[in-house]
């Protein structure tokens, strides 16, 4: 059953003519359920068992006011049933159904003119509501279907499908977009399908990370240098922005930038032209920026760290990745999709999880998020000894990974100190040392259920010390 059944929502006032909406599915309950939640509501409904027969009464005169069709039909397909509508009728709001949510098909939907991508199985009080919405709405101009892709950017999760709709949405348009995540949860493949997905295609993505190159070659990696314009410049050097003119520029780390190289970056933003370093020549270019980070920028520019105008110029529209750990429903799509993928790169036998290694898989947080589960997949395809891939075998496979887990945390403290030095903070030796006290002492009673000796012996102290310690946070604390 692809409807949940909730009871749906009632037109208060049904008009005396009221609109005539069509519901084209193949899928016989799913057609009925919906096209019967679409009548209580107070909506005349038309339902078809596939494109076909609906188009054949478009051609005998009916005129629907809003349309709800599947994408995988027999015959005709939804996008094709989409395209021929948008050609007769560009005017009228059709909503696309799916069970499969993916990047290629919401973005095709959206850029073939589709109001709304409705994710199955979908909520009939969800579905009654966006008709009521659908309806007054102007539709947007037509647009071929996307090829498929084949990244790693998949899931079926509520905010998967939130995000796959707002990709499609803002593919068309050329804003500015942030993309905000932890590392390793794909912000650079939010990127490219943004990318892919807009009239800029055909130009080139160009990717830079501003936190891997040293502040003083960032200002030429990203404008470019003329010869002789420092030591070492023995020729010209086209910069990002040059090479990404038409397409669209991705700069990964932004919050990293330093701040003399935030100005250039705003006023190229504002203006869409700036110099070479040592050049006298204006260069116009028209690029599409998008941004990403790990870090709050918000709280960056409270500490004077990054510039609020820069912010707002970047921060058009914010898009936020979910850690692997808030979607973990999503882990047995992507860890076969890895799986299977790095057997083909590898040239070994293909290999499936076995029932508990996926459960396994799905208890695990993920503190590496997406990265970690890819590179994990990688060392179960070259390492597990047969086709099905146990628990044991998971088990050794994470614990491989515990090194690269590891210095997590020290990445991050580096890059609070970096922070910190940049912006002048005194004691702050003092500081991070209480942190990671007060850390180590929670962890550990939460550990030992409160039990103070426990707590000390775990973490190698006498208990007079962990009691001495406790005692000096609380005098800190206000």
């Amino acid at each position: 059953m692809l409807v949940q059944t909730n009871q749906a929502r009632r037109m208060p006032h049904p008009p005396s003519q009221p609109p005539r909406l069509w519901v084209v599915d193949d899928d016989r309950a799913v057609r009925f359920v919906l096209a019967q939640a679409l009548r209580d509501a107070g909506y005349a409904v038309a339902a078809f068992e596939g494109a076909r027969e609906a188009l054949a009464a478009l051609r005998d005169g009916e005129t629907p006011d809003l349309v709800f069709t599947d994408v995988r039909m027999p015959g005709v397909d939804g996008l094709a049933f989409l395209d021929s509508l948008k050609a007769s009728r560009p005017e009228l709001p059709v909503v696309v159904m799916s069970a499969y949510t993916d990047v290629a098909s919401t973005a095709g939907a959206f850029r073939g003119g589709a109001h709304e991508f409705l994710s199955k199985p979908f909520d009939l009080d969800e579905a009654v509501a966006l008709a009521a919405r659908a309806l007054p709405q102007p539709q947007a101009p037509r647009a071929e279907p996307l090829p498929e892709t084949g990244d790693a950017l998949v899931g079926d999760t509520p905010a998967m499908r939130e995000l796959f709709r707002a990709i499609g949405r803002l593919a068309q348009a050329p804003l500015s977009v942030l993309i905000t995540g932890e590392t390793g949860t794909g912000k650079e493949l939010v990127a490219r399908a943004l990318h892919r997905e807009s009239p800029r295609a055909h130009k080139p993505f160009v990717a830079l990370n501003t936190a891997a190159i040293p502040a003083e070659l960032l200002e030429s990696e990203l404008f470019g240098h003329e010869a002789g314009a420092f030591t070492g410049a023995q020729k010209r050097h086209v910069g990002r922005f040059e090479q990404a003119d038409g397409g669209t520029l991705f700069l990964d780390e932004i919050g990293d930038m330093p701040a003399a190289l935030q100005t250039r970056l705003l006023r190229v933003l504002a203006e869409g032209e700036f110099f070479r370093v040592g050049g006298r020549e204006l260069i116009k270019v028209d690029v599409r920026v998008i941004a990403a980070t790990h870090q709050d920028l918000d709280a960056k520019v409270r500490d004077g760290s990054f510039r609020a105008d820069l912010l707002h110029r970047l921060d058009v529209v914010r898009l936020r990745l979910p850690p692997l750990r808030e979607r973990k429903a999503d882990v047995p799509a992507l860890a076969a999709r890895f799986l299977a993928r790095a057997a083909a790169r590898l040239g070994t036998p293909p290999k499936h999880f076995h029932a508990a290694a996926l459960e396994r898989l799905q208890r695990h947080d993920w503190p590496g998020n997406v990265r970690e589960l890819e590179n994990l997949c990688w060392r179960l395809a070259a390492l597990a000894p047969g086709d099905t891939i146990t628990v044991r075998d998971l088990g050794q496979a994470l614990r491989g990974g515990e090194a690269a887990r590891a210095g997590h945390w020290q990445r991050e403290l580096a890059e609070d100190v970096r922070a910190a030095l940049a912006r002048g903070e005194p004691d702050l030796h003092a500081r991070l040392r209480t942190q990671f006290d007060n850390v180590l002492l929670e962890t550990a009673l939460e550990h030992s259920h409160g039990h103070r000796q426990k707590a000390a012996e775990s973490l190698g102290l006498g208990r007079n010390t962990l009691t001495r310690k406790l005692g000096a946070r609380r005098r800190r604390e206000p």
